[in-house]
Order: structure tokens, then C-alpha cells, then sequence
């Protein structure tokens, strides 16, 4: 009985022992197989986990190599495209005329024939020319736009103020010396239309020349009839001398018509508003004795009123006489009123580097007021010059790109830009008149001809390995 239990376990551990071996040799085989790396020192290899021996970071394990895909070479004899070398994706300026791995196991790229095409005469450095298809510019939502020769017309906007037309301004005065018998006119800011009186002035010196009118005029009735031509004449030279002292007194035609008919000298005389317009200035009172030359009052016209508004330096340059200009009134955003740019000073503002310009407009009831602040938009237009929509330019900060669609590439060009404006620009060099830029997703555009430029410039020559 003892015997046979025995044999019983030895067969029992055979069969096990059987079952075992080939699964530890399996896995003592994976085992031997996988091999461990560091990730910050890629060429030390290992066949067991643990530390880095240089830097002491753990081991990554190697991961095992994925299905085989085709070779390049065969996928390019399948596509009809010719493999002028290898180069490495890490370092494009490492090349090699074979397939290889760099020291992180990754493959190097192959360069076809097709992305080495040399660049055009004039080209843009470190950029390279690029081939899309309709299909590929529509997914890549490419937008162009088609370069135009006009004038580049920008607004902008300034800080006005309103200020009387001072060719309007008419001050009331008086050539001869008298007393203010009566004042029409009492307060500032008054509306006078032309021809209303304003004040009576009594003056003996006026007086004195209606009386010697009226004795010339006499005598020149009683020298008429004298058979001597220059008695006649003496009599009219006379007559004529004491009407042209009154007219030199300002003193109105139509008192001298009265004065000839009346027969009477006044002994007051009426002085009447010039123009229609506003009292701005009442020098003046009842009773007080004027002299010649002396203002007494002043009458504005407002119907036109000046703007003076202050531009920068860069902004008035483009300021042209009789430009359209815009005002928008403060307390009403939704009224516009249209001017002209009438004049801009000569000399700048040392303190804030502006220039001011006067501008006119009409002032239909007296919208605009004196003194009043409002918003200046004017017109400013430059030259003419070949225009694009500025999203077309892209500014790498050591010059200015823009790619023009030729059929179904895309050059990149060179430019030199002068002024921007509402969202336009103007290309003094590098685009003529009819091509067409792209102005949507040239940035995409940009990024594919640079690594198209520097896969080019990684090419050794003759294709040979660096």
C-alpha cells in the first residue's frame, strides 16, 4: 500500500513539474527580452528595472516594437514619388541616404523630390513657395482678396470746439465824437436783424455839418442861376463837398434824403445793425460819451460757425483743404452735420505735438454754439496707391510677408506697407495692381512654407548624408 501512494506522488509531481518548466522559460524569455532606458539619458540601456546609475531617475521600460508598417521606400515606389534622403526629426540639419532611428528609436522622415523646389528669384528668405489644391484651400478656409489702386480714405476722430465764423463779426462804430441819446439794444446775446436800429447818438459836430449841408445847398440853388459857368460850378463843388463830409460821418443815404427833403437838420442820428445776428458785445450805456473808433457794440452772425479741432502729427498730413468733415453733436449722438476743412495752421503745439485745423460748417438752428464741444470726423485720404485688406500682411518683426495666389500656389512676397486704416493698407512694393492675396488662414500658410524652406535648407548637397 505505501509503495503505492509513493509511485502515485512521484507521477503527480512529474506531470507538474512538466506543466511548469515551459511557462518559467517563457517567462525568463520575456523577461531577457525587455529592456529598460532612461529618459533623460536615452543611449543607456539596461536588461533590469531599477535607477539610472547617471542621474538616478527610474528606468522606463522599452515598449515593444508595434506591427511592422510598410517601408518608406516602398510607400513612395506605391505613390510615384522619388525619396531623395532621410532626415532627422529632432534635427532636420541631420540627414542620412538611408532609413534610420536616431538615438530615441524614432524614425527619421524621408524627404521627397517634390518638397525641395527651389525658390523663385526675389523670394522670401527662410519661406518657400506652396502648392494647394481648390480642395485643400477650401478645407483650409483660405480667403483671398484682389489688390486694388485707390486712395486709402481712414477717419478719425478729434476733439472740436465751436468758435464764431470771424468773418461774421461786425463791431459797430463811430467816426465822429457824441453821447448815446438812446439805447435800443439792452442786453448781450440779443437777436438784431440787418437794418433794426441800435442806439441814437447825439453829436454837434454832426450837427453842425447837417447845417452847413443845408446852407450849401442853399447857395448852390442861388448860384444856379448866375450867367457865369464858374459861379455854377462853385455852387455844386460846394453842394458836393458838404455830402460827401456826411457820407464820411457813415451818416445813412436815406437821412441824407430826408435831410434834402425836411429842409430840417436832425439832431440825433440812428446807427442800425450791419447784419443780422447776436449781441456778443455791448460796450455801451445810455448817456455815455463815445469817441471815434470806439467799439460799442459787437454783432455775430451765426448761421456758419468755425470748428477748431487738434490732429496728430501723423494724422494732419492727410488733412487737404476742403475735405468733408463730420461733427456729432454731444447731447445728440444720432445728428450729424457735414463741413469743409477751411485751413491748417502752420506751426504745432510743443506741449501736446498737435496741429490744429479749422473747419466750417452751416449751423441751421443754431445747433452749434459757441464754446460748445463736439466730435470732429474728418476725411482723411492719401495718395493713391495699391490697397489690401491688412489681414493679408504677416508682420514677423523683421519684415512684412504676404503670400499672392499664382493659379494654385501660393509665393510668399516680401512687402513694404505704408499707411494702415480701417482695417486696409497700402503696399508701397512687393504686390501690383489685380493679384490676389490671401487674407484668411495665411498664417497656415506661413507655417507650411517655412518647414517647406527649412526641409530645403536641410537637404545636403547632391542628397548625400551629414
Amino acid at each position: 500500500m505505501k509503495l503505492k501512494i509513493l509511485i502515485r506522488s512521484a507521477l503527480v509531481l512529474l506531470v507538474a513539474a512538466l506543466l511548469v518548466a515551459p511557462l518559467a522559460c517563457h517567462r525568463e524569455a520575456q523577461e531577457a527580452a525587455q529592456q529598460y532606458y532612461c529618459p533623460m539619458h536615452p543611449d543607456y540601456h539596461s536588461d533590469k528595472p531599477g535607477d539610472c546609475p547617471i542621474c538616478g531617475m527610474r528606468l522606463v521600460p522599452v515598449e515593444k516594437k508595434k506591427e511592422e508598417r510598410p517601408a518608406p521606400s516602398a510607400q513612395a515606389q506605391a505613390s510615384g514619388r522619388k525619396i531623395l534622403f532621410y532626415r532627422n526629426p529632432m534635427n532636420p540639419s541631420i540627414t542620412s541616404p538611408v532609413p534610420a532611428k536616431d538615438s530615441m528609436g524614432m524614425d527619421y522622415v524621408p524627404v521627397y523630390s517634390d518638397e525641395l523646389k527651389g525658390p523663385a528669384p526675389g523670394a522670401v528668405p527662410e519661406h518657400a513657395p506652396i502648392e494647394v489644391a481648390g480642395e485643400g484651400v477650401r478645407l483650409a478656409g483660405v480667403q483671398t482678396a484682389v489688390a486694388e489702386r485707390r486712395p486709402l480714405t481712414r477717419t478719425t476722430r478729434a476733439a472740436g470746439v465751436v468758435t464764431p465764423d470771424e468773418t461774421r463779426i461786425r463791431r459797430v462804430q463811430t467816426k465822429i465824437s457824441g453821447w448815446v441819446e438812446k439805447l435800443y439794444v439792452n442786453s448781450t446775446g440779443q437777436l438784431v436783424r440787418a437794418g433794426q436800429p441800435l442806439l441814437s447818438l447825439y453829436s454837434p459836430e454832426l450837427l453842425a455839418s447837417q447845417e452847413e449841408f443845408l446852407r450849401a445847398r442853399e447857395a448852390a440853388g442861388r448860384f444856379s442861376q448866375s450867367s457865369l459857368p464858374e459861379v455854377r460850378r462853385g455852387g455844386e463843388d460846394l453842394l458836393t463837398a458838404a455830402r460827401r463830409r456826411l457820407e464820411l460821418f457813415d451818416v445813412p443815404a436815406s437821412t441824407i434824403a430826408r435831410l434834402e427833403k425836411t429842409g430840417a437838420a436832425q439832431r440825433t442820428v440812428t446807427l442800425t445793425a450791419p447784419v443780422s445776428g447776436y449781441v456778443s458785445g455791448k460796450q455801451i450805456f445810455e448817456g455815455q460819451q463815445v469817441q471815434p473808433g470806439m467799439d460799442l457794440l459787437t454783432v455775430t452772425d451765426l448761421s456758419r460757425v468755425w470748428v477748431e479741432a487738434d490732429f496728430f502729427e501723423y494724422e494732419s498730413r492727410d488733412l487737404r483743404l476742403g475735405a468733408k468733415a463730420f461733427v456729432v453733436l454731444p447731447y445728440d449722438p444720432g445728428t450729424h452735420l457735414t463741413g469743409r476743412v477751411a485751413f491748417v495752421y502752420p506751426t504745432v503745439d510743443p506741449a501736446t505735438r498737435t496741429l490744429k485745423a479749422r473747419l466750417e460748417f452751416a449751423n441751421p438752428g443754431l445747433a452749434l454754439k459757441p464754446g460748445m464741444y463736439v466730435d470732429v470726423i474728418p476725411d482723411l485720404e492719401t495718395r493713391e496707391g495699391v490697397v489690401i485688406p491688412d489681414s493679408a500682411v504677416i508682420d514677423t518683426g523683421v519684415r512684412q510677408v504676404v503670400f499672392v495666389q499664382k493659379g494654385e500656389t501660393f509665393e510668399p512676397r516680401d512687402v513694404r506697407v505704408g499707411e494702415r486704416a480701417d482695417g486696409q493698407a497700402v503696399i508701397l512694393s512687393g504686390v501690383t495692381e489685380g493679384e490676389r492675396v490671401a487674407v484668411r488662414a495665411n498664417f497656415l500658410l506661413d507655417s507650411e512654407s517655412r518647414l517647406r524652406a527649412a526641409i530645403a535648407a536641410a537637404a545636403p548637397p547632391g542628397g548625400g548624408a551629414q
